[in-house]
């Protein structure tokens, strides 16, 4: 199998229908970000000492966001999409149950720690951008919206087991030193004025 076919030398590529796009199309940009998520999470889930449980969960990850991939790639009404909301259900059954290991933390966290939660929380920050290029895609294009939803919640996924590594290896989170207390758990009456 030969794998190159040189359509993309002159900056075009081709999405499923076989529509042609530049290569810097917002579409393009949003699903070769999700790609790139991808490949940080493979490196996630090969680190050496990574529990079977958590690379499991990460290989699952892998799967669903090459369904978000698949879904951006498609243009609305070529294909069914892949992605539904049981995928971000799922996202936020595993962000509750991981909420309640680590610390309560009231302050911004460096990315850091071990070097399996650094690749988290590079991870992290990836979605973050992916989900700005799928906000971007969207403003000009149809597409299946939980695609937004469940790279949003991933970012969260993403932040949760990081921090849940760390505590689970004895090592604490980096904390910003000029933070101030800036998650709230509770609504007082100053809260409510605004």
């Amino acid at each position: 199998m030969q794998i190159y076919t040189r359509t993309g030398d002159k900056g075009y590529t081709s999405v499923i229908g076989g529509m042609k796009l530049a290569k810097d199309a917002d579409r393009v940009k949003a699903y070769g970000t999700v790609d790139e998520l991808n490949s940080i999470v493979g490196i996630a889930a090969s680190t050496d000492g990574i529990s079977s449980e958590l690379k499991e969960e990460l290989m699952t990850i892998q799967q669903y966001l090459f369904d978000c991939g698949n879904d951006l790639a498609t243009p609305h009404g070529k294909n069914p999409y892949r992605v539904d909301e049981n995928l971000t259900l799922w996202l936020e059954s595993r962000i509750d149950e991981y909420a309640g290991i680590p610390p309560t933390v009231e302050s911004f966290i460096l990315p850091g720690g071990t070097k399996l939660a650094s690749l988290l929380h590079f991870a992290r920050t990836v979605a973050r951008r992916a989900e700005r290029e799928i906000v971007s895609f969207q403003w000009t294009n149809d597409m299946n919206s939980e695609v937004m939803r469940f790279i949003n919640r991933l970012s969260d996924y993403f932040f949760a087991v990081a921090r849940v590594v760390n505590s689970q290896d004895g090592v604490k989170d980096v904390l910003y030193e000029r933070s101030g207390r800036v998650f709230h758990t509770e609504i007082t009456k100053a809260d409510l004025k605004d």
